[in-house]
């Protein structure tokens, strides 16, 4: 489990790509301080294993899956990366609940200053759209922020100074990639409505069932 705070900006060494996985060797400096074989880490907010380890790099398996589901198939060497090892049980809990398992990406469509803040714009499937709130967390390339504005096809979020020094949102473009994954709070609540009203109903009964659900979140604050 993370918490959306990124510890620091690490960077691609190696990528040995397979049939339809990969292997990728990344350098770090301060995640290295107590990193030992079968830590997790979240590299752009995707939870990935420790499997070996050597000076200040180490080295991750990809399988298809996160392959298919985030953008790690685009890194290449000297790609940045944010990293952030796994919250200790004694440690703050600074951003929100972040599994490190991304449900999909989203696109840059806008970038533009808001006084001290920068707001970013991010296309992203109807599917994820969903689960964003108003004022809701989401953690985008593992940065756990807050949704300003979201519609169907994309929302909104404003980003201080010192997070677009820090992570690699700093270095973004329009048209760039990023990783998403939804608040958990959400989909499990849902997940629990659904299953355990919905037995024996069809298709638009779970429609109005997803609809209720999403009413009664945004109405309690979530």
């Amino acid at each position: 489990m993370f918490t959306g705070i990124i510890e620091e900006v690490g960077k691609i060494i190696t990528v040995t790509k397979g049939p339809r996985s990969s292997q990728l060797w990344i350098q770090g400096e301060v995640i290295m301080d107590d990193l030992k074989l079968g830590d997790s880490v979240a590299v752009n907010g995707v939870c990935l294993t420790v499997s070996l380890m050597k000076s200040n790099q180490w080295m991750a398996d990809v399988m298809s899956e996160t392959l298919k589901r985030s953008d790690l198939g685009e890194l290449k060497p000297g790609s940045p990366v944010n990293l952030e090892r796994a919250m200790p049980t004694n440690g703050r809990f600074g951003g929100h609940l972040v599994s490190g398992h991304i449900d999909g990406t989203g696109q840059i469509i806008q970038i533009r200053k808001d006084d001290n803040a920068i707001l970013f714009e991010i296309s992203t499937s109807e599917k994820i759209c969903h689960y964003i709130i108003e004022k809701g967390s989401i953690a985008i390339d593992g940065i756990s922020l807050t949704v300003t504005t979201v519609n169907n096809e994309a929302f909104q979020v404003s980003i201080i100074p010192h997070t677009v020094k820090h992570t690699i949102l700093g270095l973004k473009k329009k048209g760039d990639p990023v990783n998403l994954e939804n608040d958990l709070v959400g989909k499990y609540i849902e997940n629990f409505l659904i299953t355990g009203s919905l037995e024996n109903t069809n298709a638009n009964d779970e429609k109005k069932s997803r609809k209720l659900t999403m009413d009664f979140l945004t109405r309690s604050g979530f």
